[in-house]
């Protein structure tokens, strides 16, 4: 299971850090990782990291402003997110995947709005 938290309403320009816990799977043995989908568009991913915390990819429209963090003690993969704008307004979700098995979290809503 994996849940999702840390969404909200915030400003442009601002931040906002969001937080995936697991349970009933041990996050070091899958690729773990962001999607964001709002209203009326497909669902796109953010970024992701491999099981080697160093195997890190970001979509083009989050580079320098996002960045992905696994805490393997806690089993939480976290997106801190940095100079949000408008079209990041959406509802993200967080993945794990392990071949064959993807497991996905409820999501949490953001909001960036003035």
């Amino acid at each position: 299971q994996l849940v999702e938290s840390g969404g909200g309403l915030v400003q442009p320009g601002g931040s906002l850090t969001l937080s995936c816990a697991a349970s009933g799977i041990n996050l070091d043995h899958y690729q773990i990782g962001w999607f964001r989908q709002a209203p009326g568009k497909e669902r796109e991913g953010i970024s992701c990291i491999g099981t080697s915390d160093t195997d890190i990819k970001y979509a083009d429209f989050v580079k320098g402003r996002f960045a992905i963090s696994k805490d393997n003690d806690k089993n939480t993969v976290y997106l801190q997110m940095n100079s949000l704008k408008p079209e990041d307004t959406a509802v993200y979700l967080c993945y794990a995947y392990l071949r064959p098995r993807i497991y996905w979290g409820q999501g949490t809503q953001v909001t960036v709005s003035s």
